[in-house]
């Protein structure tokens, strides 16, 4: 069946359901139509990314030219204004393979910051998992990666890529991406579950005897390097969903497959990764170190952000960085004609995740950052959380109700040991 007959039978199965419900309903858009909408969607809030990964590339140079107080926190205000965008289009992972298997290279996370930079003693000098755990790359011309020396004397973002990036295998090797930049900008937080983040100092880039830290020259050229491959990875991304790109290309070619891969999406991030492996594991071990984005204290933007993006794909909705909107048929055009109290639950389950992280955001901007709220004690900021991780589960539930409605196959919503097995976290 061609992917017209596919939409054309799905449109008259969602009327026959309606008229059968005897509920009037408007008729339900094709599929295809659902698709191009949400792969338009995509492809804006890539280019939202890349052109707030540009902003902060400029603010890096600026730094690493002229290093001052100033200029350190003008490049910590733009990495914090390019997270907004990126955290929105997470949604996208999950249902899409290119998607996943790039999404590594610019918001892998948590990284063992020894292999980039230097570390506070409290760090702890080596790792049973990790032989790079302090191979601390900016400071040395060669390091050993799996018994093999690698020259690392030009920090490029070619050596980032290709042999930084997971060295050894180890995912926790981060070398590129948000987070490697978050880390070069404000080093360590090491304040734990106490008030602060990262407060590296603009010196670290200065020259001569200003310098501290050692080997400015070498944190500016990694700063440099990593700031240009983000540009280029997001450029990649952008590519991948215009018109002739392959991202949008795999989901128009098997529009039911595209349909699932929306809802597994959608599904994945809100249970297995933000609910679980970014949240619940966190406030189980009280551990500031399964902060998502711990060195700048900034993950309540982040988490908000990527409960936005959830909705947005859902609703077929997205608001631009220059409050343009793209807007179009959406699944849960889909989902109402089918079945109108599921499409009405999931709205309502949406709206409420978003009115909880409002409330996880507010009080971190009211000085209660999240690694506090969620640290040993502190009851309130952990209830706080919870309610967080509460809606996204309920809402996931819904997500689930959908996919039985609309009779898709091949949605697979991912787990976490946090969420599903919470003794193994503790082994």
């Amino acid at each position: 069946m061609n992917s017209s007959a596919r939409s054309a039978t799905f449109t008259l199965v969602a009327a026959v359901a309606v008229l059968s419900s005897g509920v009037a309903l408007a008729e339900a858009p094709a599929p295809k139509a659902v698709l191009e909408n949400y792969a338009d969607i995509a492809l804006a809030g890539y280019e939202d990314a890349l052109a707030k990964a540009k902003e902060l590339d400029a603010a890096t140079d600026a730094l690493i030219e002229k290093p001052s107080e100033a200029n350190l926190q003008a490049a910590r205000d733009a990495w914090r204004a390019s997270r907004p965008a990126y955290q929105q289009t997470e949604a996208f992972r999950f249902g899409n393979p290119i998607v996943d298997d790039w999404e590594g290279r610019v918001n892998a996370w948590p990284l063992d910051e020894g292999l980039i930079d230097y570390v506070d003693d409290s760090y702890g000098a080596e790792s049973d998992q990790n032989s790079l755990y302090t191979a601390n790359v900016i400071a040395n011309q060669t390091i050993t990666v799996n018994g093999e020396k690698v020259d690392v004397s030009t920090i490029t973002p070619e050596l980032l890529q290709d042999k930084l990036q997971e060295a050894g295998g180890i995912e926790a090797n981060v070398a590129t991406g948000y987070h490697a930049v978050e880390f070069l900008l404000w080093g360590q937080d090491l304040h734990g579950t106490d008030a602060g983040a990262g407060e590296r100092p603009y010196t670290d880039y200065a020259t001569g005897e200003d310098c501290t830290g050692g080997h400015c020259d070498r944190r500016g050229q990694y700063l440099d390097a990593a700031t240009d491959l983000l540009v280029s990875d997001l450029e990649e991304m952008v590519g991948n969903w215009k018109d002739d790109g392959a991202a949008r290309k795999a989901l128009l070619d098997d529009p039911t497959k595209g349909l699932s891969a929306i809802l597994t999406g959608m599904g994945s991030l809100s249970y297995g990764e933000l609910a679980g492996e970014r949240m619940k594991l966190g406030l189980l071990l009280h551990d500031p170190e399964e902060e998502h984005d711990c060195f700048s204290d900034n993950t309540h933007v982040s988490h908000l952000n990527d409960v936005l993006g959830i909705r947005n794909v859902y609703t077929g909705k997205y608001e631009r960085v220059d409050g343009k909107t793209v807007e179009g048929p959406a699944i849960a055009d889909l989902v109402a004609a089918k079945a109108p109290e599921i499409d009405k639950e999931i709205r309502a389950d949406l709206d409420d995740s978003v009115e909880k992280f409002e409330a996880i955001a507010k009080a971190a901007e009211n000085g209660e950052a999240y690694d506090q709220q969620i640290g040993e004690g502190n009851d309130e900021g952990n209830a706080r959380v919870q309610a967080g991780i509460d809606a996204l589960i309920t809402q996931t539930r819904a997500i689930e109700r959908a996919v039985a409605a609309l009779d898709l196959g091949g949605v697979t919503i991912e787990g976490s040991d946090s969420l599903d097995n919470t003794q193994a976290v503790f082994q």
